[in-house]
């Protein structure tokens, strides 16, 4: 790791119909949530089509940077399912049937009352010396091998994946995060915050703009580790922000502008 107190992730979405937008992502901002609670910085997110050589390339790149990676998407039984097979390719293993895997899948089909075929076999397939991951929605698991987590598309089945994943990942130190709201636009604001960043740079300070019913404003976000840096950083942040307010609406005052204008609603 980079840092000692840092544990860093990233996420790898699977599948041509995200690409196509006809399936919207939604696995990405959950597990960011809550891998930021875990005190884990996700640091990257991909999105590939289901090509093999997509899928390794973009699993090796991402597996020898971080320290987690999550895939989510294809692992269904269908042809076109083949992130497993990709996997294995990655690590250089065989990708055959799960004992364990075919056990679990074939007694839930028996009790169903359904046909085991071979389709519904495919999603007993992962790499050699993978183990699983449960699955308490659909029981089709998924699988962990190295530091890659494979896990459903399906938005339910991932978060379900998910929360057994999440106890046995090693967290680093929280993020601690203070926002600061801001009246002025980031054109208004964007040098001074600048110089601020480079005064306090063992945090990070970002700026995100919103439009509101009287214009576009934004807020200021100051996150880091240390609670001493950050509450510096935002002490610096609040002040920067009241400073530059009284200038606008002083400036705003000669212009006869009714936001400037004493008592103005």
């Amino acid at each position: 790791m980079p840092e000692p107190d840092r544990v860093t992730a990233a996420a790898l979405a699977i599948g041509d119909e995200l690409l196509s937008g006809r399936t919207k992502d939604r696995n990405i901002g959950h597990l960011a949530e809550l891998l930021t609670l875990r005190g884990i910085d996700l640091c990257e997110a991909r999105i590939v089509a289901d090509t093999q050589s997509a899928i390794v390339a973009a699993l090796n790149a991402l597996r020898a940077s971080h320290d987690y990676v999550f895939t989510s998407g294809g692992i269904g039984p269908t042809h076109d399912d083949i992130t497993a097979d990709a996997v294995a390719a990655a690590f250089g293993v065989p990708c055959q049937h799960d004992a364990e895997a075919m056990q679990r899948l074939g007694e839930h089909y028996a009790r169903r009352g359904v046909e085991f075929t071979s389709a519904r076999q495919r999603m007993a397939r992962m790499p050699l010396g993978a183990r699983l991951i449960d699955n308490p929605v659909s029981v089709a698991p998924g699988f962990v091998i190295g530091n890659v987590f494979v896990m459903a598309g399906v938005p339910q089945v991932f978060s379900a994946m998910l929360d057994n994943v999440l106890p046995e990942l090693e967290g680093g130190r929280p993020l601690i995060s203070r926002t600061y709201p801001c009246p002025l636009a980031e054109g208004d604001i964007g040098a001074a915050l600048a110089d601020l960043s480079k005064a306090h740079a063992a945090v990070s300070i970002g700026s995100y703009p919103r439009l509101t019913d009287t214009g576009y404003a934004n807020e200021i976000i100051v996150r880091g580790r240390e609670a001493a840096a950050v509450e510096a950083a935002g002490t610096a942040v609040a002040a920067l922000i009241e400073r530059l307010r009284r200038q606008d609406d002083a400036a705003a005052a000669v212009r006869g502008d009714k936001r400037g204008a004493p008592g103005a609603d």
